[in-house]
């Protein structure tokens, strides 16, 4: 008992000292690379119950402590960290992300959720720290450049322009060839309307939270009849528990043209007319030294502002953003303005049995469209003529002092300034999940998603009284009206189970349901020309078309390192009669996780890889027309109506149609590799595919007098697409206050066309693509059983002993004494051999630097521009009364006339290929030293900064491989400031 009293005596004599020697430790948690400020971290006492959260800045405090307590700071995501303490009164952490952890989910892989580590089809995800920085508009270009496979080509360089997005090259010839979108768990809609923009620029870019591409059958098929071109699941972001964060996104941005057309200048203008032109076509050139393509570009500014504010508490949260984008185009008068909003609410009810997701996406943009013909217009205008007359109104080519020439060319600024086209565009996407776990069998959740996208666009302006200056003839026609809405609704009902057997260490995940989606579109349209006090209206036949599917997937997961998926989906289409309606999409995949197996486990530089195969089936019904198989009488175009006086009636006729067409279907097979070495360090992932499309939709030619149309819908052959994707990164520093980062990625590819019922081997084949100008209704390429789509269709220049090409000299291929269409050849393909992207980053302390390079091989282009403007027909007209100008390249070939061998020349068919630095960008995170804000982050970029390219014209890249007078990309340079509250 004495002993017992003395401990106790001496313990209380301790008591003051222990109190003495405990103190509070004060801290700041924040991200490694971006420093901001992470709120509910978790701080505790290593082998003590002490601990405590940081708050809203990320800040903590923590008393009581003794010198040589283990303080362990840990959060999801992250690697976790330990502090010593040892008498310290502050301390600042900084928590790294945890690259395991951060690759584990995928987000809405087809009507659930799925680890990374456990996926077993060709998916890429996308988060913030992989995205591209700096001015970009959409999600395209928030991911250009990053995902193997996946092949962004911009569509020019006015703000806003759609791009064309392919994975795996695309599986049709004239079906949609576009990926299915999902945001938020709505499939959306392909395409816009009147007046819009690129679609996927209506989602505010500073909303996203993730990207995930899935690009193999055994990704996509569970999406089944919209999914037979891959599949981009975007997800915005939500709001966590806790107390209100606020976060501003803005800045300013400035963008320039780098490069313009080589037309020729005043000078080199009056030496060729002077040389080569008639004493009347000498006599109209002018005295001014005009550079139309100055004249009609400008250095262009806009503004990008965004505002969010986040939080939660106890079983709900929510997030809100605002966001304003007002950019002006180089073009004269291009300007794209969107005001976006978008709201997200989660809440977990009834003991987290019931989750109810509430999501809304709605976006405002109004632009207006400066006049694009503009850009062809200034190479061909004659650069001796002024802007505008002495009396101020703009020079136009006349046939006599009241009536303006028709045929001539038109002044490029007058263009711009005198025609007016306006477009508005509304979309609002949203949508409202319930996710309900039965209380009876928690293992059972049932599902039930309800969504839309509404679009309307409005597209409108006209053409100024005095356009032309007012004169005879110039068809001034002022106020059009086009609008256009379209309304989608989606159903998903499916029930999911979820458990773990242990008896046979198997985890089964299994979900059937079904799927309701609805598309509804209508447009009206109305010109009124005051000229000839005429109001035409063209009818349009509203049109309604849906699609219904019944799906199942079961995913199978046995020791934690065999993967098995299989799916099953029956896809119905309004498009097609009740006999070709429905069709069965199936798919299976597998995988093995090596590292899991006893001869792997123990390697530690082996953090992770598996083994992926799949095979699976998706249909394609996406023709464009609503109702192709059906016999119907719609209301004719402005160009089929019938004129009794002064009006013009609307006709109904007999539409074109094939009661036989069906479901075109992509067959994938796929093998994959994902790996993690060296606690992963080094990441990466290799596919190779093979996809054969049969039953292909192909919009082609009639036999003569067949049918109501010179064209239909056919069900005509079949297309083989195969691949190898390689991606990988590297970190080779990685340290407290340094790291860097390398990546990249790369695709070989290779599409044929492998049957055309209607053509065979050895035949001109089937005419393809965009027309070309010069002549009326030419196209230079074309469709051929053992070739490319799209090839070029061309006729071999003959060129002289001075390596020139000879005037109007072609190669008689067959050798059969005559040079016709007969000797016409394949000479190459619009679409990449090869496409990659790599890209670097490095983190400094409170620097961090980045940049994006990405490039291509095997693609060429027609250069149009050169054909168009480059021979002496061009610039010296038959007409004496007028002139047009020419490119630089006349006076390298000397070609006299636009004939059709000329234009079909495989001279201008010239190699595509490039090297393009698509984004620079350098940040600085300030120390939170200014009260009220966590966070400050001042960033600089820019993009499309360098191009290194062999090819002659602007821009090698173009998607339909025409090279036709395309609206330049600028090189833009941005400010941006970054800060929480």
């Amino acid at each position: 008992m004495k002993t017992i009293y003395k401990k106790l005596l001496f313990l209380f004599l301790l008591l003051p000292f222990a109190v003495f020697a405990q103190s509070t430790l004060n801290g700041t948690v924040v991200d490694k690379a971006t420093g901001q400020p992470i709120p509910g971290v978790n701080v505790n006492v290593q082998g003590s119950k002490a601990g405590t959260s940081t708050d809203f800045d990320g800040k903590f405090q923590l008393p009581n402590l003794k010198n040589g307590d283990k303080i362990v700071v840990s959060f999801i995501g992250y690697v976790s960290s330990t502090v010593t303490f040892s008498g310290q009164k502050n301390v600042s952490v900084s928590l790294e992300e945890d690259t395991n952890q951060l690759k584990e989910v995928v987000v809405q892989v087809g009507y659930g959720t799925v680890k990374k580590k456990d996926a077993t089809g060709a998916v890429t995800v996308l988060g913030a720290k992989d995205f591209n920085k700096g001015p970009v508009q959409s999600a395209d270009q928030m991911i250009q450049g990053k995902v193997a496979g996946l092949q962004i080509i911009n569509g020019g360089g006015s703000p806003g322009a759609d791009p064309i997005v392919r994975i795996r090259s695309g599986s049709s010839l004239s079906a949609n060839n576009d990926p299915l979108y999902v945001i938020d768990g709505i499939p959306v809609a392909n395409g816009g309307v009147e007046g819009g923009r690129n679609p996927l620029s209506t989602i505010n870019q500073n909303d996203i939270e993730s990207i995930s591409v899935l690009k193999d059958a055994s990704a996509t098929a569970i999406y089944g009849s919209r999914a037979s071109n891959g599949v981009i699941i975007i997800t915005t972001k939500k709001g966590k528990a806790g107390d209100i964060k606020v976060s501003y996104n803005g800045n300013f941005q400035v963008s320039e043209i780098t490069q313009k057309v080589d037309a020729l200048s005043s000078g080199q203008f009056r030496d060729f007319v002077t040389a080569n032109g008639s004493a009347s076509q000498q006599a109209v050139m002018g005295q001014a030294n005009t550079n139309w393509q100055d004249e009609i570009y400008r250095t262009a500014m806009g503004t990008d502002q965004n505002i969010s504010a986040s939080g939660g508490k106890d079983n709900i949260s929510y997030r809100a953003s605002v966001g304003y984008t007002n950019l002006n185009g180089v073009l004269l008068r291009d300007n794209f303005e969107r005001t976006t909003l978008g709201v997200s609410l989660v809440g977990d009810f009834f003991d987290n049995h019931l989750k109810i997701q509430v999501n809304n996406n709605t976006s405002i943009i109004k632009s207006n469209y400066s006049n694009t013909g503009a850009v062809g217009a200034a190479v061909a205008f004659d650069p001796t003529q002024s802007v505008k007359n002495a009396d101020g109104t703009y020079f136009q080519w006349l046939t006599s002092p009241t009536e303006f020439n028709q045929l001539a060319g038109k002044n490029p600024v007058a263009m711009i300034n005198q025609q007016d086209n306006f477009g508005t565009f509304n979309r609002s996407i949203g949508n409202i999940q319930l996710d309900y776990k039965m209380h009876f069998l928690p293992e059972l959740k049932a599902v039930a998603n309800f969504g839309y996208d509404q679009m309307s666009g409005r597209g409108y302006g006209g053409i100024d009284a005095d356009y032309l200056n007012g004169l005879k003839g110039s068809g001034y026609n002022n106020n059009y009206e086009n609008i256009e809405k379209r309304n989608n609704k989606l159903m998903d009902l499916y029930l999911n189970y979820n458990k773990k057997i242990d008896a046979i260490d198997t985890q089964v995940d299994v979900t059937g349901g079904y799927t309701y989606q609805d598309f509804r579109e209508e447009k009206n349209k109305s010109n009124y020309n005051f000229e000839n006090d005429l109001n035409t209206v063209e009818l349009f036949t509203p049109t309604h078309i849906n699609l219904q599917s019944f799906f199942g997937r079961a995913n199978f997961t046995v020791a934690e390192k065999y993967l098995a998926t299989v799916s099953l989906r029956r896809d119905g289409t309004s498009r097609f009669t009740e006999q070709y309606r429905w069709s069965n999409f199936p798919a299976v995949s597998v995988a093995w996780k090596l590292n899991e197996e006893n001869f792997l486990k123990d390697v530690t530089s082996i953090n992770s890889i598996k083994l992926r195969g799949g095979w699976g089936i998706t249909g394609q019904q996406n023709i464009g027309n609503a109702y192709p198989s059906i016999p119907l009488y719609l209301a004719s175009n402005s160009a089929a109506q019938y004129q009794i006086g002064n009006t013009f009636y609307t006709t109904y006729r007999p539409q074109p149609y094939n009661s036989n067409l069906k479901w075109e279907q992509t067959t994938t097979i796929n093998i994959g590799l994902d790996f993690g070495l060296f606690n992963n360090r080094i990441t990466g992932t290799a596919d190779v595919y093979q996809r054969t499309t049969d039953d292909l939709l192909l919009y082609t030619q009639n036999p003569a007098f067949f049918g109501f149309s010179n064209y239909d819908n056919y069900n005509v052959g079949s297309l083989k697409n195969k691949g190898i994707e390689l991606s990988a990164e590297v970190i080779p520093v990685q340290t407290d206050n340094l790291e860097w980062k390398i990546g990249g990625n790369i695709t070989f590819q290779n599409s044929k066309i492998t049957k055309l019922t209607t053509t065979q081997d050895n035949t001109p084949g089937l005419e393809a693509g965009d027309n070309i100008s010069g002549g009326t209704g030419n196209k230079i390429q074309n469709n051929q059983v053992g070739y490319a789509p799209n090839s070029f269709y061309v006729y071999e220049q003959a060129y002289g002993a001075d390596g020139k090409p000879l005037d109007g000299v072609f190669v008689d291929r067959n050798k059969d004494g005559i040079v016709n269409a007969d000797d016409k050849y394949r000479f190459h393909k619009p679409a990449a051999d090869v496409f990659y992207g790599f890209y670097t980053s490095l983190t400094y302390k409170n620097w961090d630097f980045s940049m994006n390079w990405r490039g291509s091989w095997g693609n060429f282009l027609y250069n149009n521009v050169d054909s168009g403007n480059g021979t002496y027909v061009n610039v010296i007209t038959s007409r004496q009364n007028d002139l047009s100008n020419g490119v630089e390249n006349l006076l390298e070939t000397g070609f006299k006339k636009q004939t059709d061998f000329q234009m079909h020349s495989d001279y201008y068919i010239q190699d595509a290929s490039f090297v393009k630095l698509d984004n620079v960008t350098i940040g600085y995170t300030f120390n939170q030293k200014i009260k009220g804000i966590s966070m400050l982050k001042l960033t600089a970029s820019a993009q499309n900064v360098l191009t290194i390219t062999k090819y002659e014209g602007l821009n090698p890249e173009i998607s339909n491989g025409i090279d036709n007078n395309v609206y330049p990309r600028p090189i833009t340079f941005m400010l941006g400031l970054n800060a929480n509250f």
